[in-house]
């Protein structure tokens, strides 16, 4: 009975990585009717989601910048082997799926997740604020991604289509960490109180520190105090301090980070075999509904940044925008920062194309993203207006991605 009691206790996040390994090897190699693929896809999105969960629980132990770039790389991990996987059983079909997925999640992140976090902050509190220099440092980083791995070589002769030549591959790559890697020191350096949370009494960067530094994430976090009550870090040197009837966030023990770190191994062998578990059963979906093939790079970004959505619509619902920017324009700079030289490196072994360059619709939704973006980043303050302009973009790239 004691056992029995034990096991009720466990948390789903510590039972969802063990199962996705046991699924995984009932599953690995067979046919998957429709139930077994609806119950496989359920196992994949927990493994994911317990992943990132014990990504956050062994960033907050490191501390920063360690803990930031673990929770970057964790997930990057987690869309690199789906993209990867799929592109290997893909063939060609899958020449433009790091493309595809990897502008989906600069759509989802500066259109859909800064969209509907405006949106709920300012239907619930009127008008929001946010910190103006984090913000456009974090959006002027995104863009110059953007337009240096995607854009750029639509535009480039060296080699035929939109394909970098391997010179312009790797300063891509290259370029993509090295400016990933200044922003995160920048941001959890001595530019931190840019990226803090700002009241309508502290207003720009005279925020007030109501963080944690996994709070204040740089990439792909979902952010450890968000799952409770508002939190703070008690250490001193993260900057953070109490405020009003926040409580402090107590920091994970060794013995406790030493669990997550290896469930969250485990989790990531889920993810990558059941992804490949799942590759077909997925672009069977996709072509179903009469959609392209290039849909599936959309499912796959969905997936990933599942956990980045939830976390930035509670934070907006908390009044806490700035950490929902964070969220949506660091998870956009992992996706393409840490995404894009991976991809590189597996050029090596894999085999056909790799088309990163976009299409004339893709340049002008990114275009027209880049122009709202400045427009309401710049005032540092929104209303319902900006959040439902960007959202109608998201819109616009959904139906457009459905039928192109």
């Amino acid at each position: 009975m004691p056992e029995l009691r034990r096991i009720r206790r466990l948390p789903w996040t510590a039972v969802a990585p063990p199962l996705a390994l046991v699924v995984l090897g009932l599953t690995w190699g067979r046919h998957l009717g429709t139930a077994l693929a609806v119950g496989i896809a359920v196992v994949l999105i927990g493994a994911v989601l317990a992943a990132v969960h014990h990504a956050e629980v062994v960033a907050h132990r490191v501390g920063e910048p360690l803990g930031s770039l673990l929770l970057a790389v964790a997930v990057t991990v987690i869309e690199v082997a789906l993209i990867v996987t799929l592109m290997i059983s893909g063939g060609s079909n899958a020449a433009s799926l790091a493309r595809d997925t990897v502008f989906a999640a600069v759509m989802i992140t500066t259109n859909g997740i800064v969209g509907a976090s405006l949106l709920i902050g300012a239907v619930r509190y009127g008008e929001i604020l946010f910190n103006p220099e984090g913000t456009g440092a974090a959006l002027a980083t995104v863009v110059t991604l953007s337009g240096l791995s995607l854009a750029l070589l639509t535009f480039t002769t060296s080699a035929p289509g939109p394909e970098f030549s391997p010179t312009q591959l790797t300063f891509a790559a290259m370029a993509s960490l090295a400016l990933y890697t200044m922003f995160v020191f920048m941001q959890t350096g001595r530019h931190r109180e840019f990226f803090l949370p700002v009241t309508a009494a502290h207003p720009r960067s005279a925020a007030r520190p109501v963080a944690s530094p996994v709070a204040t994430p740089v990439a792909r976090p979902v952010a450890l105090a968000e799952a409770g009550p508002d939190t703070t870090d008690p250490d001193p040197a993260s900057g953070g301090g109490a405020t009003g009837t926040e409580e402090h966030s107590v920091r994970p023990t060794s013995r406790a980070a030493a669990v997550s770190l290896g469930l969250l191994l485990v989790a990531l062998v889920g993810v990558v075999g059941l992804a490949k578990v799942e590759s077909h059963t997925i672009e069977d979906a996709v072509a179903a509904v009469g959609a392209p093939p290039s849909f599936v790079g959309v499912v796959i970004a969905l997936l990933v940044l599942l956990p980045e959505t939830l976390a930035a619509t509670r934070a907006a619902t908390r009044q806490r925008v700035q950490i929902s920017l964070n969220l949506a324009y660091g998870s956009a700079m992992a996706s393409i920062g840490l995404t894009i030289p991976a991809i590189a490196v597996a050029t090596v072994w894999l085999k056909g194309p790799l088309l990163l360059g976009l299409g004339p619709t893709q340049l002008v939704l990114l275009t027209l993203t880049v122009f709202a973006s400045i427009l309401t980043v710049v005032p540092g303050r929104a209303t319902k207006l900006q959040g439902g302009v960007h959202l109608v973009l998201l819109a616009a790239f959904v139906v457009l991605a459905i039928n192109p």
